[in-house]
């Protein structure tokens, strides 16, 4: 018989914590920082420091796994795959893992997932984690968390995002320079979003955050012909957001709830 063995993680998960019920009391502002830039941390030794490079493909709060000083674990590895070395991404044969809300425009054309997709899903997350809100919130004309806190930002209130239930025990610089972070991991594409040490050195103060424009940017993906060219029904994201192209193929999604599998963390896996 082979039996696993894992940490066990008495703070649960992340989402538990910012999706908290009136009887348990919301993260405050410094866990909160500290367990995004854990993700990060986790993050970059996938991509760069790992023996191989792992994409993780389902980065989300539940998924984050929360030890006895809220030290952040990125679990739940069922998705996760190894790149080889001379390539950049890894192909699905069928279906787009992961969860809407954290998936990258691009992989609904692509089905390939890569270290800027899992960049993107780590915006969503910190967006969670400030906003206090899932990336699918509907607020106001708003669809989506994103196009919420970018237009705050367009119109020069972004702080305004901020999780209320924080009250003003959160500082200012530092919420600013997530949200702006947030929405620079979610440009819809790829090529622009930070690598994993531009996000580290952002979150150290080391670094400014990269501009990010007034208006979100559109989606732009070129047609091509042969098996990488796909398409998308415009009932599953949003459809201003993408440049359609022609193609029989419908994805289907790979949604993987349970906590199981590794957890990761730079101190975890070195």
């Amino acid at each position: 018989m082979l039996l696993l063995v894992y940490d066990y993680m008495p703070n649960g998960s992340l989402d538990a914590h910012i999706f908290c019920g009136p009887e348990k009391t919301t993260l405050n502002w410094n866990l909160r920082y500290k367990i995004i830039s854990g993700v990060a941390s986790a993050l970059h030794y996938l991509h760069n420091e790992y023996d191989q490079k792992v994409v993780h493909r389902d980065l989300k709060a539940s998924n984050i796994m929360l030890d006895s000083n809220f030290n952040a674990r990125l679990g739940d590895f069922g998705l996760a795959r190894a790149i080889e070395n001379e390539k950049t991404s890894y192909a699905e044969l069928e279906g787009v893992p992961g969860t809407m809300g954290y998936i990258a425009p691009e992989c609904f054309h692509t089905a390939k997932a890569t270290r800027e997709s899992d960049v993107y899903g780590f915006g969503a997350v910190l967006l969670e984690v400030v906003c206090g809100q899932r990336p699918w919130t509907k607020i106001g004309e708003f669809q989506l968390l994103v196009d919420w806190v970018w237009w705050l930002h367009r119109e020069r209130r972004i702080l305004e995002a901020v999780d209320e239930r924080l009250g003003n025990d959160y500082i200012v610089e530092e919420a600013e320079r997530l949200l702006l972070l947030g929405l620079a991991c979610s440009h819809p594409n790829a090529s622009e979003r930070p690598k994993t040490q531009a996000i580290l050195q952002i979150l150290s103060g080391s670094m400014a955050v990269p501009h990010v424009p007034p208006f979100k940017p559109a989606f732009i993906w070129a047609s091509m012909p042969g098996p990488d060219s796909f398409s998308i029904s415009s009932s599953l994201t949003n459809t201003a957001d993408i440049t359609p192209v022609s193609s029989g193929w419908t994805p289907h999604y790979i949604n993987r709830d349970v906590h199981g599998g590794e957890f990761s963390d730079a101190s975890s896996l070195m």
